[in-house]
């Protein structure tokens, strides 16, 4: 996920990826054990038998085997981004995806079906979507990001001293950088957001782009990504490789976090070697959102490279060497973030949530598959393609 921090959590986190560098293409053999603590989400309690299914879906391997009820929260997330759009606008370039117009009859369907019925919701997708091949039978690598979660102080206390900062106004001369920026460039400029415990922490939330923060009261506040110094991002993965102390094959969000923790002396400096710097704003109630401003579902929304796969559309994803039980995650996911190095056309990020598992699972996700994406019936487009 390299390149520039865009708006959005995946546009920020997707370079999670770029923190591990080319480490991450060379390292996607089999991350999977058994005991890995995030596992696959639960089957339909339900099973229905192929004769039940839509002809067109009985191809889509473990179809039958996901509980659709849980895509259910993300698909109401991208028909409140239809609801406030003008009739007849494209999701995006690609015409299988359809418009606004298309999507307006979906969604009154998907706000008629029951909570927690996955037998309900499975044949709201048959009914509503054919499936397209957009991939041609390549695979492509699939990664994850997560939402950290940090401790933090209004107020700067002997224990919380690390600054996260809102986005300064721009100058001529442009941001300081990192190194310039941690030597207290911005320092006394009335830009600090908050106060957190953990120079390391604050890195990876940058990584992140969005993440939770546990305030001294208690109370839980959201950050979001605020902007960028406009430097650009340094994978300080590849530099641990180069420099002998992990291999390609070792390289991970969790391998990179030991190793600062265990080299305290050197942390700063290695941190420093990546220029690029996120500031931060308080985010509104809810979750973490992604593109098109629309709140992300732990397990079921995907960062996509939108030049490819329109926005907000269902997918049907099927990876292998996943870090859950069996290696295999066959789910039904939305394209609703987007990242920075999530580019071409079998390329996705899989946001797995908050909390430890999540960043576990994210850490270790280097796997291999691809996706099928559901277009509406009723496009012409989609009627051409379904098979004969």
């Amino acid at each position: 996920m390299a390149g520039a921090v865009l708006g959005s959590v995946g546009r920020a986190a997707s370079l999670v990826s770029s923190i591990l560098g080319l480490a991450l293409l060379a390292g996607c053999a089999g991350t999977a054990t058994n005991d890995l603590p995030h596992s696959n989400l639960p089957a339909a309690k339900n099973r229905p038998s192929l004769d039940q299914v839509a002809q067109d879906f009985r191809q889509l391997p473990g179809w039958v085997d996901d509980d659709h009820a849980q895509a259910l929260p993300a698909v109401h997330r991208t028909c409140g981004w239809v609801a406030v759009q003008g009739a007849g606008r494209p999701l995006g370039s690609h015409p299988a995806a359809g418009t606004t117009s298309d999507w307006r009859p979906i969604c009154d369907a998907a706000r008629q079906l029951p909570a927690n019925d996955s037998e309900a919701a499975r044949r709201f997708f048959e009914a509503n979507f054919t499936p397209v091949t957009l991939t041609q039978g390549f695979d492509g690598l699939f990664t994850g990001y997560y939402e950290i979660e940090l401790r933090g102080s209004w107020t700067r206390t002997e224990r919380f001293n690390v600054p996260l900062y809102r986005a300064p106004k721009r100058g001529g001369k442009g941001l300081p950088s990192r190194a310039r920026i941690t030597d207290g460039a911005l320092k006394g400029k009335g830009l600090e957001l908050m106060w957190v415990d953990d120079p390391i922490d604050a890195f990876f939330l940058e990584i992140q782009g969005s993440g939770r923060v546990v305030m001294t009261d208690g109370s839980v506040v959201g950050v979001g990504y605020g902007g960028q110094n406009g430097h650009s991002y340094v994978p300080i993965g590849r530099y641990l490789i180069d420099q002998g102390y992990g291999t390609p094959e070792e390289m991970s969000l969790q391998f990179i976090r030991r190793w600062l923790k265990e080299h305290p002396q050197d942390a700063r400096r290695v941190m420093n070697l990546n220029p690029s710097y996120v500031f931060f704003t308080l985010r509104p109630e809810g979750g973490p959102r992604g593109a098109r401003n629309m709140e992300l579902t732990p397990g079921r929304s995907l960062a996509v490279d939108r030049e490819h796969i329109p926005l907000g559309v269902p997918l049907w994803l099927e990876v292998r060497d996943a870090p859950v039980p069996g290696g295999e995650i066959r789910r039904l996911v939305l394209a609703q973030d987007t990242g920075g190095a999530i580019k071409g056309p079998v390329r996705g990020d899989l946001f797995w949530g908050h909390g430890a598992e999540a960043e576990y699972g994210a850490g270790l996700m280097k796997a291999r598959g691809r996706y099928t994406m559901l277009a509406p019936r009723n496009t012409g487009y989609a009627v051409a393609s379904q098979p004969r």
